[in-house]
């Protein structure tokens, strides 16, 4: 997979720039972390949000998610978001506020 650059772009934008966040190439894309922490990720035609396990459910309610797989194992608290609802402003910025939700109650990684 490549690089998006205009989806990196929109998830930085649907995460309002908060202090702490940085990207990092990752996984064929480019991941956003908080303070060290894994929070979303682009690449071409998806994107990654860790949600967290309690917040799960009501990601999937979203269209166009489904549950993160990686070598045939469930990643449980991360989800993908594909399809038609990439485009969907109202669809990826709940999907980055629940993952900000959840990431920002980690305390900062040491570097």
């Amino acid at each position: 997979m490549t690089r998006d650059p205009g989806l990196e772009s929109q998830l930085l934008d649907d995460l309002d720039h908060p202090e702490g966040v940085e990207g990092r190439p990752m996984f064929g894309g480019l991941c956003y972390m908080l303070n060290g922490h894994m929070l979303c990720a682009a690449r071409e035609g998806r994107a990654m949000f860790r949600v967290g396990k309690q917040a799960e459910p009501e990601a999937l309610r979203f269209p166009g998610t489904e549950r993160m797989s990686q070598s045939g194992r469930d990643k449980p608290g991360f989800i993908w978001l594909s399809g038609p609802s990439l485009a969907d402003d109202t669809i990826r910025r709940g999907l980055a506020r629940m993952a900000l939700t959840h990431v920002s109650i980690f305390p900062p990684k040491d570097r």
